[in-house]
């Protein structure tokens, strides 16, 4: 595939050549589409556990030994567009997904770290719930690019990261080689773009988040789909105090570029810093979450958005 998978401005790999695919029917909640019928980005996010956790390596031999013997991939960046097209909540939606297992390369040509890269598509009849309308053609509702990294979660620190599998059914170091962004990146302006308060930096946003078990799931920290509302409630409080409130009311996330560095845990209370910027005609806004009382060169993680 020679066209960019996420068709936005925040980049994300290609799918390899030869992958292997999975598909996945699946439903929607009513919250997961918004009034004007397009898709919730965080909505395209469950079909990489239908295709890709739950299809391909559900049963597969090296990522059941490896989860047996404490080495997991955890999820450090998630990079996602959704498109213009209304769909219908009430309509099963299809996702096709697929996978890569790669390695990450220091300057000297040493293994840094291994990774698994995630690709997902969701598709969906096209519609409206109001005014009525359809279901019609299917149409593409949303990519999603994921990356995870590969630790040993609950050993020490200094045994923790992972640079090659001695896993029955797990290549030593796989063949593919990925160019791992910085978690910062994910909150640069992206190119092209310009500030909206050119003097002002990364602005912190009055609200102070307290989190609690609302915002956490089985894994024991703060879900990961938690952290995009928070980037944008805080977005759109800052084009409000601005003097946008206005043009805000008919915008939505279109693409999502988040790193998560460090997770949040029940009890932790954070900040978001960011700053709003324009792209093409349209507001977008970067920045980074820190936790109270922590440096800000130190953020828990890294998101832009871009809203239309």
């Amino acid at each position: 595939m020679s066209s960019p998978w996420i068709d936005g401005p925040f980049p994300a790999p290609t799918i390899p050549g030869v992958s292997p695919f999975a598909d996945a029917q699946l439903r929607l909640r009513w919250e997961d589409v918004a009034q004007d019928g397009r898709i919730m980005i965080t909505a395209l996010a469950p079909a990489i556990g239908w295709t890709v956790w739950g299809g391909l390596l559900r049963n597969h031999e090296g990522m059941v030994a490896a989860g047996k013997q404490g080495v997991i991939s955890i999820l450090t960046r998630l990079t996602a567009s959704g498109t213009d097209e209304p769909i219908r909540p009430v309509d099963p939606v299809s996702a096709r997904g697929t996978y890569e297992l790669a390695h990450v390369a220091k300057a000297d040509g040493a293994v840094d770290r291994l990774v698994m890269n995630a690709w997902v598509e969701m598709r969906a009849a096209r519609g409206r719930m109001v005014p009525p309308e359809g279901p019609g053609p299917e149409v593409l509702a949303g990519r999603m690019f994921v990356e995870h990294t590969f630790t040993r979660m609950f050993a020490p620190p200094d045994q923790r990261k992972v640079t090659r599998f001695d896993i029955p059914g797990m290549p030593t170091v796989p063949e593919a080689r990925y160019d791992f962004p910085a978690p910062s990146t994910a909150m640069e302006l992206p190119e092209g773009a310009t500030a909206v308060e050119a003097s002002a930096g990364y602005v912190p946003d009055p609200t102070l988040t307290c989190f609690g078990l609302e915002h956490t799931d089985s894994n024991q920290h703060v879900n990961s789909l938690v952290y995009p509302r928070l980037f944008v409630e805080a977005a759109l409080r800052r084009l409000d105090a601005l003097g946008h409130g206005g043009r805000s009311r008919s915008l939505l996330v279109r693409h999502l570029d988040i790193a998560y560095r460090k997770p949040c845990f029940s009890g932790d209370r954070v900040r978001i810093h960011g700053r709003l910027f324009e792209l093409g005609g349209k507001l977008g806004a970067a920045g980074f979450l820190v936790a109270d009382g922590e440096p800000l060169d130190r953020p828990r993680v890294c998101a832009r958005i871009l809203l239309a």
